[in-house]
């Protein structure tokens, strides 16, 4: 009997996909162990380079000195400032001193002899007196005294009495106030006794001289 072959029972037909997939198969196998042996020595390295690590710090740390801390920079202080004095010579010529001429002699000249005082007389022989007699006197003090105003509000009266020396060219000099009344009429008193005229002098011996002599003047309000 002859045996006939039948297409749907032809294995050569299946050979190339079994291939196939073998070779699929195997190479996943092979893949997959490249692929775990990979990442197994990944995380051994990486445990090693950890441990590495730590080791390394850690000695690191341990042998590392303690930073020392540099000292402060050292300041140069600048040298002082010195001024070089120069000290001048004194050139200064020193002038010659002055001749001073020898002063001309002095040629005695008229000399002029001291003015003495003369004495005054309390009672000389001939009274001094007001040219014209007492009663022209009188009249002459009447017409010139001015009452102080001040002195009539204040109602201030009385006498003052007066001493005085005619000289022996009849002139009053050497006025006092041997009594007053009040500043005004004293000052008015003395004005009055100055401004009358020449008194006829006093005569000692047959001559002129100085005599002391008083007056009354009196202020009364009317």
């Amino acid at each position: 009997m002859e045996l006939k072959k039948s297409k749907e029972a032809n294995i050569e037909r299946l050979r190339l996909p079994i291939i196939l997939m073998s070779s699929l198969f195997v190479g996943s196998i092979v893949l997959a162990s490249f692929t775990f042996r990979s990442e197994f020595e990944r995380n051994n390295t990486l445990d090693k380079a950890q441990s590495d690590g730590d080791t390394v710090y850690e000695e690191q740390v341990e042998d590392q000195p303690e930073p020392e801390t540099p000292p402060p920079p050292a300041v140069e202080a600048p040298p002082p400032i010195t001024e070089d004095v120069v000290e001048e010579e004194n050139t200064e010529e020193i002038p010659p001193p002055a001749i001073t001429p020898p002063a001309p002699p002095v040629t005695p000249g008229p000399t002029t002899p001291p003015k003495v005082e003369l004495e005054i007389v309390d009672f000389p022989d001939v009274e001094a007196g007001f040219p014209g007699g007492a009663a022209e006197m009188q009249r002459f003090i009447s017409e010139n005294v001015e009452y102080p105003q001040t002195a009539i509000e204040m109602n201030e009266q009385g006498r003052v009495y007066l001493s005085f020396v005619v000289e022996p060219d009849g002139k009053i000099t050497n006025i006092e106030v041997k009594r007053g009344v009040s500043g005004d009429l004293d000052r008015e008193a003395k004005r009055v006794l100055r401004k009358m005229p020449k008194w006829t002098p006093g005569e000692a011996g047959g001559k002129k001289v100085r005599t002391r002599c008083s007056l009354p003047i009196n202020f009364t309000l009317q």
